[in-house]
């Protein structure tokens, strides 16, 4: 909240009418009836990430508001800082920029809550001082485009020494909860062919995604297991119970519609063994091609503040361009990450490619409120 605040701050000081809202979305409307371009990102991380995540985005739209103010343009650019981007709190994949599209009702905001046990969603806005506040929804005819600028959080612009990439696609995420039950039984007295071991079945499963992944896999397809539990978890005792969570991206509709298939063949196939299984989907996000047009726009700004030091690549992290892409023309954006980091404290972005990325993203969106 203190860097909600500082950012309302600092929109009112430009002019703007600015308001904190009742999803914790900063929205600041400049003081034109058009053209106006949309720009901003999200303003959280996840725990103990790093500085840049997100606020860097927002950041680059404050400063690309100044500048629009600055150079007496007729027109304007409007600032949207997002809440919760990165699904902290549950009902939603993108709570603010989903919000913000009209996509998140009353009885969602009344049933989500805190993935990390902090409480209800209703609740927590309301210590934060923000209830009972109306929420704000884009007014679409506003707004010839929308730009979000990012850090990469991956290695290729560092790699092939390159300071923006033009972003041409954004993944889906699509993630399930899968659990087995067995027998919990002792470990030192129970028969290894009567036993009904939950973890071994989920071993079998990773095992198999494993295997049969890559064979149905598009050029750009990634799945994680980022979660194992067994029950009750104990060094003597045979588990009983298992839960793991599996995630895969991709940008391509019948890819990620494959790979879900899959997914529930061999979750089928394993549930034949001596444990039950269950699959339950936990997310599905859609995916999102940016503007052609746009990306066209950062091209020729990259020409001129990073000759010969751009790049035209798809996204694997998802982000708020993909909620407002249906809605208006949208672009993003990547400068580089130090060592690939992201979603942790030692992230970083050396000061001269932050600056190339202010130079390009600013320009781009000149370039596009002048018409050109």
């Amino acid at each position: 909240m203190i860097a909600r605040k500082w950012l309302a701050d600092k929109l009112l000081a430009i002019g703007h009418e600015t308001t904190i809202d009742g999803i914790a979305n900063v929205y600041g409307r400049a003081p034109s009836d058009g053209p106006v371009v949309l720009a901003g990102s999200h303003i959280e991380s996840q725990n103990h990430a790093g500085w840049l995540d997100g606020a860097l985005g927002v950041v680059y739209a404050l400063e690309a508001a100044r500048v629009a103010k600055e150079s007496g343009v007729s027109g304007g650019v409007d600032v949207i800082a997002f809440a919760d981007e990165e699904g902290h709190f549950s009902g939603a994949s993108f709570l603010g920029s989903e919000s913000f599209a009209g996509d998140v009702s009353e009885e969602v905001m009344d049933g989500s809550v805190c993935r990390s046990g902090r409480g209800r969603l209703r609740d927590l806005l309301a210590d934060a001082g923000l209830a009972g506040r109306e929420r704000v929804r884009i007014d679409t005819a506003r707004y010839r485009a929308f730009f979000e600028a990012h850090i990469e959080q991956g290695q290729t612009l560092e790699t092939e020494d390159l300071k923006i990439g033009v972003v041409t696609s954004i993944v889906a995420i699509w993630q399930y909860r899968i659990t087995f039950t067995g027998i919990q039984n002792h470990a030192g007295t129970t028969k290894m062919a009567i036993r009904r071991d939950a973890g071994k079945a989920l071993m079998g499963l990773w095992h198999r995604i494993e295997e049969e992944f890559p064979k149905i896999s598009g050029p750009h397809s990634v799945w994680t297991v980022g979660h194992v539990a067994l029950s009750p978890g104990q060094p003597s005792i045979i588990p009983g119970g298992a839960e793991m969570l599996v995630q895969f991206r991709d940008a391509e509709p019948a890819t990620l519609d494959r790979l879900k298939a899959k997914l529930y063949e061999l979750v089928k196939d394993a549930g034949e063994g001596p444990c039950t299984t269950t699959i339950e989907a936990l997310g599905e996000s859609k995916p999102a091609h940016m503007s052609e047009a746009l990306q066209s726009t950062l091209i020729d700004a990259a020409k001129v503040h990073a000759p010969e030091k751009w790049l035209i690549m798809p996204s694997g992290a998802g982000h708020d361009a993909q909620v407002m892409a249906p809605l208006i023309p949208s672009a993003m954006m990547f400068v580089p990450s130090i060592g690939g980091i992201s979603h942790h404290w030692t992230e970083n972005t050396s000061d001269e490619d932050i600056a190339i990325g202010a130079q390009v993203f600013v320009d781009a969106i000149g370039r596009v409120m002048s018409g050109g």
